[in-house]
């Protein structure tokens, strides 16, 4: 039995990444209606910029507390990556939005195979391995859970609370739903596609 459960706390942990990912990947295929290859290679850069924006800062303002450097890496380092995003959708998919449905497809696996290759560029093909920043485990009749899975559960939890709510009592979210439903008619109903 505590293997059972420990199996599920850990399936759980993992289902919880794989569940913020795939939202990325279902708001994208939903509203655009193409499959966006780039989408990890997206998550790659931002994590790469979240390390390179710690050890700056634990560089440069060593007396930091970590919890204060960790907010300051993650709000730098999603800024950072909407503005890859951002820059990639103004670039490549945009221009070929109204187009054949290969050419999308083409475009994105394109800017994964650039995104690959710029990150083996500037920051060398072998993994970067980095000491865990959370590392308490607690035990219950014999079942170990540790902060680190706890942290992903619950983070996970509220991302999807707020997602909900963006997608379900917003404007924003009406609009998202109207442009999955039928782009051309939101766009004759005042919805601005391409923002939204």
């Amino acid at each position: 039995m505590q293997y059972f459960v420990q199996q599920l706390i850990n399936g759980l942990t993992l289902g919880s990444i794989y569940g913020l990912i795939a939202i990325g990947y279902t708001m994208v295929y939903g509203i655009i209606g193409m499959i966006n290859f780039a989408h990890g290679d997206i998550f790659m850069v931002g994590a790469f910029t979240a390390l390179i924006v710690f050890l700056i800062l634990g560089a440069l303002f060593y007396s930091v507390p970590v919890v204060i450097a960790l907010l300051i890496m993650m709000i730098v380092a999603m800024l950072l990556t909407s503005l890859y995003n951002w820059t990639i959708e103004k670039v490549a998919y945009r221009p070929l939005r109204g187009s054949f449905r290969l050419a999308p497809l083409i475009t994105a696996i394109g800017m994964s195979i650039a995104l690959s290759n710029f990150v083996q560029v500037t920051q060398g093909p072998r993994n970067k391995p980095i000491p865990p920043l959370v590392s308490q485990v607690y035990t219950f009749a014999g079942v170990s859970v540790s902060l680190k899975q706890i942290i992903i559960v619950l983070v996970t939890v509220v991302l999807l609370a707020l997602f909900w709510y963006l997608v379900n009592r917003t404007a924003l979210g009406r609009a998202q739903r109207a442009c999955e439903q039928d782009r051309k008619m939101a766009a004759l109903l005042g919805i601005d596609v391409d923002r939204t």
